[in-house]
């Protein structure tokens, strides 16, 4: 879609869109500060030149990092591919982190191969279990005449059986000592109808996906330390024989384990937490009728579970990593329990992007071909910076932009709004989802994992990647600056979201269901957003180490502070965190409950006496009752707030709105910075500019503003109304960021003011006419296929359906051609232009009578597909690679004679499309070989109408005035 001359002089009236020559560090970018990568091992089938050529390429783009994950390998190169942990894996991992050192890039690995922890060294004895449970109903006299055993046959031989329990009504009895050594169940029913449940202890039997050479195998049992322990052991007698220094960290990707939901240890853990045995209520706990009874047993049996999963692998695992000198990093999401507990549980919390989000910003091409919804919207990333900031984590990271579209359909321009989205959400540590490891020599498309978004040499998007991974580092050096200062704490009320989720027992919160599994929390964390707010989520287990300050102050024990602590339609609270609660107000702090008011607590265990306790306890406090109305009660020093709507609660706390959250698509996160104010990073994801006065929920004396796409910087105007609220004049196009640094008192050194600018319109050339074309790459080379096209070349064209207007110069040999007017190369008469994949030139001479005479001149390219370097007479003056495609250039243009040069490099797309047209072998790959986002078993790339390329709008040039000059002439 074309903008139009209108929207395009709108956006260039917002200044910081366009791109300075030479960015300066504001925040100085160190190696953490950039992004990393995954960078998947095809095979382990690496060497010492590839691994050396890989590693130079991502220093040379700005990578800072990489993670490594072996996975399966190459069809064909099966004599090439390396054992994990062998000797010769040890030697190559060696020299990796050898050149990281040199290159100074940060070397993590997986602490496996493909996903999750398992491998040839698990047993069935150490693998994932499941619950198996066999039942029979009896009358008076019979007996069970089968072997008491799993029906399943492969489950024989590996399931142990833990109980046999009959139950007749309120008749439990325990039959497990009547099996004897033939398997066969020596009881013969009394009077009544009983019904026999055999429960065992199973194996999942599942693999570990896309597992490379020396890492298949049986996935391990994640709630037994012994078995870690055991899968662990390979790595020390690994590293200990090959005297290989250790990665700086380790990775667990989110919980995959699936049907995994039992444990030989089980039933013992669930009666030493819960008070009471989970065998006698077999008939309530496998009961889908969503009784009281049930719910509180399933409940019990989930906090079971996690508890489990915390204290037997996340914090051993955890420990292990430390005891070696190396941290761990863990995608907690997709676990049965309290995430936030076990994304807190290691050093580096970690979330994922997992889709394309539908943002509506001008110019931004979201992918006609297939696709998926994001899954991780701010409400399902914030659960990993949450953790960070109640723990005091400096880091939270996010595997980003998984399957953000069809492979080779990715440009870097659908990447920025994503990761603006994570930036909101907290995320402060980029991990690329991902780039394969690829020889230097490997043909088209070179080596791949099935997972989309390829951000690596043999993917064309590599020529200009370094423009978003340098605004990456940046907005990543601003946003570990300081520290969290999230207005609110929102309870995370668990048991409620448990009590919602019956009919099965074992239940995962994976990334892909959240809309499902907790949408009422969800909602709730977009109403608050939607007011003006931010939060962190806070656990039980968090909330009772929270500390209240002589102010009301809420401070967690990683130093977070918060106005308030809000609890969202929260029925079922255990007694502990509700007198922890009271404690809090009566020693000053702000509680507030919108919706419901906690009038049960959760569980089986000694429930009469709790349920007594907890009613007592609510008799001591006044006003917690549920009302239509807001109603704010003294107790203590502190207070308590009950109501049912959102903003007029939220504004009761005491805390303030951002104005910055109303902009229309605004996304930001506020952190308070070294100097004592406030840092804000906000981005515009709507489709709406700004370019006006802006309002700050803080008191400023100076506001700085920094441009993280170009690196510039200056002093904002500001003002300040006698209520002490600051205003920022700012200008920010649809799809822009910026950050703000905020000053308490004005900086005794400050840098020179930012420069605002309005376009002087009547004044716009339109550059339409006199454009030449010439190819710089281009595979397969242009005019290669000047003969009669064959049936894939015309299929193309028919799908193009546009008439090809190009003229050839009067040199073949230049590859150039005169196009008069910029449109997509795409279009143009030789037939390899449909289905290339390259790099163009689109160069112009035009006359400038008087540069001068405007404070500096905005470039627009309009529509570009799918980045851009610009030189102007000569000059490298900036690469275009995000919307809108603008770019200052003033400095650079002379009275007379200009000469404007346009590199574009376009998608793959066309070029993968016209090879499966012509049957050519480019899949290659083991296993999933190459998926597609939309898991279907069979699909065509072939199919692809042609993608435009290079320029594809009318380019603009005009002049600007700086506001105070504009105004004052």
């Amino acid at each position: 879609m074309k903008r139009t001359l209108l929207t395009t002089l709108l956006l260039v009236a917002a200044a910081p869109l366009v791109r300075a020559q030479q960015p300066t560090d504001w925040y100085p970018v160190a190696r953490d500060h950039k992004p990393f990568v995954r960078w998947w091992w095809p095979g382990s089938a690496v060497d010492r030149e590839g691994l050396t050529y890989n590693l130079e390429q991502f220093a040379q783009k700005g990578i800072g990092g990489v993670e490594i994950t072996p996975i399966y390998g190459v069809q064909g190169n099966e004599a090439s591919d390396i054992d994990y942990l062998s000797p010769r894996w040890m030697e190559m991992l060696r020299h990796t982190i050898s050149e990281g050192e040199r290159l100074g890039i940060e070397i993590d690995m997986s602490n496996c191969t493909g996903w999750p922890f398992g491998g040839p060294n698990i047993s069935t004895d150490h693998s994932a279990r499941k619950r198996i449970v066999e039942e029979w109903t009896l009358r008076k006299g019979e007996c069970i005449a089968d072997k008491i055993r799993p029906r399943d046959p492969r489950q024989q031989p590996l399931a142990k059986l833990e109980r046999v329990m009959a139950f007749d009504g309120r008749r439990r009895l325990d039959l497990t000592e009547r099996v004897g050594g033939d398997t066969l169940l020596r009881w013969r029913a009394p009077r009544g109808e009983w019904n026999v449940y055999a429960l065992f202890s199973g194996r999942t039997l599942q693999k570990v996906k896309r597992a490379a050479p020396g890492g298949a195998g049986l996935v391990m049992n994640h709630y037994d330390s012994t078995a870690l322990g055991h899968y662990l052991r390979r790595f020390d007698e690994a590293f200990a024989a090959s005297g290989c220094p250790w990665p700086n960290t380790f990775f667990n990707d989110s919980f995959e384990v699936y049907g995994a939901d039992w444990d030989d240890r089980l039933l013992a853990a669930f009666e030493r937490l819960n008070g009471y045995r989970l065998e006698e209520y077999l008939p309530e706990f496998l009961a889908r009728d969503g009784s009281d009874l049930s719910a509180r047993v399933v409940s019990d049996y989930r906090r079971t579970l996690f508890e489990m999963l915390l204290a037997n692998f996340t914090r051993p695992w955890t420990a292990w990593a430390h005891a070696r000198g190396v941290r761990t990093r863990n995608q907690a999401h997709g676990s049965p329990g309290n995430i936030i507990d076990l994304y807190a549980a290691v050093d580096i919390p970690e979330c994922e992007s997992f889709g394309q989000t539908p943002f509506a910003i001008p110019g931004l091409h979201r992918d006609d071909g297939p696709s998926r919804e994001n899954d991780a919207d701010p409400a399902v990333l914030k659960f990993a910076s949450s953790a960070a900031h109640l723990t005091g984590k400096r880091q939270t990271s996010a595997e980003a932009l998984t399957w953000l579209t069809e492979h080779f359909r990715t440009p870097l321009a659908l990447c920025k709004p994503e990761i603006d989205q994570m930036f909101a959400a907290g995320v402060n540590h980029l991990y690329f989802h991902g780039a394969p490891y690829s020889p230097a020599g490997a043909a088209f498309p070179g080596w791949l994992f099935y997972a989309t978004v390829n951000l690596s040499p043999t993917n064309s998007i590599w020529r200009d990647a370094q423009g978003l991974f340098g605004y990456v580092a940046r907005c990543q050096a601003f946003l570990t600056a300081g520290e969290p200062d999230n207005d609110l704490l929102l309870y995370l009320p668990l048991y409620d979201i448990w009590r919602e989720q019956q009919g099965k027992q074992f239940l995962m919160f994976d990334i892909h269901k959240m809309d499902r599994t907790m949408p009422r929390f969800k909602q709730a964390v977009q109403t608050v957003l939607a007011a003006g707010y931010d939060c962190d989520y806070l656990s039980d287990r968090y909330l009772r180490t929270l500390r209240v300050e002589a102010d009301g102050t809420l401070v967690s024990e990683g130093g977070a502070r918060y106005r308030a602590l809000v609890l969202p339609d929260c029925r079922l609270m255990p007694l502990e965190s509700m007198r922890r609660l009271a404690e809090f107000v009566r020693e000053g702090a702000t509680v507030a409950f919108i919706g419901s008011v906690p009038d049960d607590v959760p569980g089986l265990s000694d429930l009469k006496r709790r349920r007594k306790a907890l009613r007592k306890l609510f008799r001591e406090l006044p006003g917690l009752t549920a009302s239509d109305g807001t109603t704010v009660t003294a107790y203590g020093k502190g207070r308590f707030i009950t109501g049912r709507k959102y903003a007029e609660v939220l504004a009761a706390t005491g805390a303030r709105p951002e104005p910055l959250r109303f902009l229309e698509g605004g996304q930001m996160i506020r952190r308070t910075n070294e100097v004592g104010g406030k840092n804000y990073f906000l981005a515009l994801l709507g489709s709406r500019a700004v370019d006006g006065w802006v309002t700050l929920s803080t008191r400023a004396a100076a506001v700085e503003l920094f441009d993280p796409l170009t690196g510039e910087r200056g002093m904002a105007l500001t003002r300040t109304d006698a209520e002490g609220t600051t205003d920022v004049r700012l200008q920010l196009p649809a799809g822009g960021s910026m950050l703000l640094k905020c000053f308490p008192e004005p900086p005794a050194e400050a840098p020179e003011a930012w420069n605002y600018y309005v376009p002087d319109t009547e004044r716009t050339r339109t550059l339409d006419r006199n454009w030449v074309l010439q190819f710089l790459e281009s595979d397969p080379a242009m005019g290669s296929r000047n003969n009669a096209p064959d049936a894939g070349h015309e299929q193309a064209a028919r799908m193009l359906n546009r008439e090809r207007i190009g003229i050839e110069a009067a040199d073949p040999a230049e590859k150039s051609y005169i196009i008069d007017t910029p449109h997509s190369w795409t279009e143009i008469a030789d037939p390899v232009a449909s289905v290339n994949v390259g790099t163009a030139r689109y160069s112009l001479t035009f006359t400038l009578d008087d540069p001068e005479t405007a404070a500096d001149w905005v470039l627009d390219l309009g529509d570009v597909r799918e980045s851009a370097a610009v030189r102007v007479n000569g000059h490298p003056v900036g690469v275009l690679w995000s919307v809108p495609f603008t770019l200052r250039i003033g400095r650079w243009l002379r009275a007379g004679e200009n000469t404007l040069e346009v590199d574009v490099t376009n998608l793959p797309a066309n070029r993968i499309a016209d090879m499966e047209r012509r049957g050519v072998r480019w899949r290659i790959f083991k296993d999933a070989n190459v998926a597609s986002v939309t898991n279907a078993k069979e699909f065509d790339f072939g199919q692809w109408e042609v993608v435009p390329s290079g320029l594809n709008a009318p380019v603009t040039l005009t002049p600007v005035q700086k506001i105070d000059e504009y105004e004052n002439r």
